[in-house]
């Protein structure tokens, strides 16, 4: 592999404008594809094998009129210092607003009329009416959006409080100043870490590239593979990531090569052959991470792994090829002024200070059980509040306060009762219109008969008089276990009871419902996925490292990093610790996809960050270094690096928790403080400390395997054999571990 990867760079930095050129063609290939693309990314959701996909499949088909994919809002009306709304001012200001709603746009199928379908609450304040579109929530306009607002307007000039809900309201500005951010903060940390704004700026060019270039095809066959929405946001975030983080990697490398006294070529040719072997193996493990959210078998995130997964393919690609040419280019300017004028006056900088790295390094070396145990027993108990994860998706209740979604949510919580904001829908169904009637009335009088709930609407059949839709209100909020709990009931009483005695079939679906089932889905899915990504993970990893014990103590500090950061989750945005602190204003369960995603996403960089820093210290004790002076040269080597790869990781992730949504703001804390667990406490504290343990036994491989695994020489060690003083610009000059950057 290194000397594969050797030829490569040496190419690329000779024929570097050819290199570019390729480059640039192909990013201008992938544009042009994606601006001739007709329609827009899907949004739908699915979630096949569940009882309330089948129940939505089956309304589709009994009840095409209905339109289940058109948009829907819900328009909430009460009346000034708890007077009538039925009041005469009052419901004139109402029929006002609903009226120029009607009126404003031809893709609204129908408003209901609240006095009409009798949908006023019991005190008679407020009132609601349901808005359909013909259209689905992706297809809607500005001027669609601009209807609902204009029409609260109206309704608050007649003295009303008036605000809305549902999917065809505007969706909230994500705007990229969390991603402006997170590359003004990389770019800072570079060129601290590097002292050279060239140095600092060639990851962020590749990183870009590589982006441009897998965004922009993911948009080109969006619509041709029905890839949802979320789909490019996912590859966009993790390619930046990766992407900087491979390019940093290699550019760290070839400085360190040149300090080694090799010319720019050889310089660049042996970063590539070293750096880049650890940047495609790592890159491995990240694609088999996310192509491993496959287990879910939910397309949605299928799709969105696997496009991630080619996102980091095309930044492996990138960093292998266009960063050489880009040091072609460098010249230099790479090394920044300091280095260049070490490298004039050697003997002024034969005895640097030691680096914090070093003085660490040696900290953890000289007392390696006691820092052991005291980091396994921090991360063990952040992990704690782990064993009360809860999940569930996001509604309209865990919006900011400040919004109409979250307005209207609270007002029909507040008038109607908190399961209003959570109906369930249940279909019964059979090829005999008699028996789906009977099983209907039946189900309706067992369900009004349970525990939580508050009310059951009377059953309404199609056209063939073979399926009926019968909504049920719960007593307790969406997200509650005790609707929870009804939901099991319902299918209980439909399974054991009624389904048995009739031979119809009942199912419950509706949002609540399918959010539930998702929870479901994900819990049962995280250990499959675990176990399949980890031990898929650590046959990459014995053969990168060549030893089993290096790769099953990675796969075991990235567990506890992972589960350090859901105990943090829980403790701040379940249990509300410290939520201040990050602006939540409200608690509740996790998001259902977190932990999955969060496994995915963690998982990959802590490899990276395993990969980088190990492959330094097999390297020296490939190179003849005794094991714990192989720990202590490649630490040097790597920490500083890593480091900067860790915090670049972090200013990005934890620049969406200054936002308002709180899922995305758990998703930033989640990712942010799971990176610095990984990479500060687990591989600069734990790892160095358990390879000091174990000693050479860290290294080594039982005989039998050894003999069937291919020799993949990530440390280059063929390269030093071969040549070990080719492009050399001092012949004299020995290879030294200077730990420099």
């Amino acid at each position: 592999m290194a000397t594969f990867l050797h030829r490569i760079g040496r190419f690329a930095f000779r024929r570097r404008r050819l290199v570019v050129l390729l480059w640039a063609v192909v990013l201008g290939a992938v544009g042009a594809g994606a601006a001739g693309t007709s329609g827009s990314a899907d949004s739908s959701f699915t979630l096949p094998g569940t009882e309330s996909q089948r129940a939505f499949d089956l309304l589709g088909e009994k009840f095409p009129a209905a339109n289940a994919e058109g948009a829907s809002a819900r328009v909430v009306l009460r009346a000034p210092d708890g007077r009538k709304i039925s009041g005469a001012g009052n419901k004139a200001a109402a029929e006002a607003a609903l009226k120029d709603l009607r009126n404003s746009s031809s893709r609204i199928g129908q408003v209901s009329d609240p006095f009409a379908t009798k949908a006023v609450s019991a005190d008679g304040t407020t009132a609601y009416a349901q808005v359909n579109y013909t259209a689905a929530a992706a297809d809607l306009t500005d001027a669609d959006h601009t209807g609902i607002d204009d029409a609260l307007d109206v309704g608050r000039a007649g003295g009303l409080t008036a605000e809305a809900s549902g999917d065809a309201l505007a969706a909230p500005e994500g705007g990229h100043s969390a991603e402006a951010i997170g590359f003004a903060l990389a770019a800072v940390i570079m060129v601290m870490t590097f002292g050279s704004l060239i140095a600092a700026g060639l990851p962020l060019i590749t990183a870009v590239v590589g982006v441009g270039v897998s965004t922009t095809a993911i948009t080109a066959v969006s619509a041709v593979f029905d890839l949802n929405s979320n789909t490019s946001a996912l590859a966009s975030m993790l390619g930046i990531a990766v992407g900087i983080d491979y390019a940093l990697f290699i550019v760290s490398r070839y400085r360190s090569e040149r300090a080694d006294g090799y010319d720019a070529k050889e310089a660049a040719a042996r970063a590539n052959g070293t750096a880049g072997s650890a940047v495609a193996f790592a890159g491995v493990t990240v694609v088999i991470a996310l192509a491993g959210l496959a287990v879910v078998n939910l397309p949605m995130l299928t799709a969105m792994g696997l496009a991630a997964a080619g996102a980091v393919v095309v930044s492996v690609l990138v960093a292998v090829t266009l960063v050489p040419a880009l040091l072609g280019f460098a010249g230099e300017r790479v090394l920044g002024r300091a280095r260049r004028k070490s490298a004039r006056t050697p003997a002024q900088s034969a005895a640097p200070k030691a680096a914090i790295g070093h003085r660490w390094i040696a900290f953890v070396l000289r007392r390696p059980v006691r820092v052991l145990v005291l980091a396994v027993v921090a991360l063990g108990v952040v992990a704690l509040p782990a064993t009360q994860l809860k999940l569930g998706l996001p509604d309209d209740g865990s919006r900011p306060a400040s919004s109409t979604q979250r307005k209207a949510y609270d007002l029909l919580a507040d008038s109607f009762g908190p399961g209003f904001n959570g109906p369930l829908t249940l279909t019964v169904d059979d090829q005999d219109p008699g028996t789906a009637r009977g099983t209907a009335a039946g189900m309706s009088k067992a369900v009004a008969g349970l525990p939580d709930v508050a009310s059951v609407s009377p059953a309404a059949f199609n056209k063939a008089g073979d399926t009926a839709i019968i909504t049920v209100i719960p007593k307790s909020g969406p997200s509650s276990d005790a609707t929870k709990q009804l939901v099991g009931d319902i299918r209980s009483l439909a399974a054991d009871d009624t389904g048995p005695s009739t031979g119809a079939r009942s199912m419950v679906t509706g949002s609540t419902a399918l959010n539930i089932d998702v929870s479901e889905k994900f819990s049962a899915a995280i250990l499959p996925y675990l176990a399949l990504v980890v031990g898929l993970a650590i046959l990459v990893l014995i053969l990168v490292f060549r030893s089993v014990m290096v790769p099953v103590k990675a796969a075991l500090g990235f567990l506890l990093s992972v589960l350090a950061a859901l105990g943090a989750l829980v403790a701040v945005f379940q249990w509300g610790w410290l939520k201040d602190l990050v602006g939540l204003e409200q608690t509740g369960p996790i998001m259902s996809l977190m932990p999955i995603l969060m496994v995915g996403i963690v998982f990959g960089l802590a490899m990276d960050y395993q990969v980088f820093l190990v492959t330094r210290m097999r390297e020296a004790y490939v190179h003849g270094a005794d094991a714990r002076t192989a720990i202590e040269t490649g630490f040097k080597h790597s920490s500083k690096v890593v480091t900067a790869a860790a915090l670049i990781m972090i200013s990005v992730f934890a620049g969406f928790v200054g936002g308002d949504d709180a899922m995305i703001k758990s998703l930033g804390f989640g990712l942010a403080i799971a990176v610095a667990f990984d990479a500060f406490v687990v591989r600069m504290t734990i790892v160095p400390a358990a390879l000091a343990l174990l000693g050479r036994h860290a290294w080594s491989l039982p005989a039998w395997i050894d003999r069937i695994l291919p020799n993949v020489d990530i440390e280059g060690e063929k390269l030093a054999r071969r040549a070990p003083d080719e492009g050399r610009q001092d012949k004299d000059t020995t290879p030294q571990y200077t730990g420099q950057y």
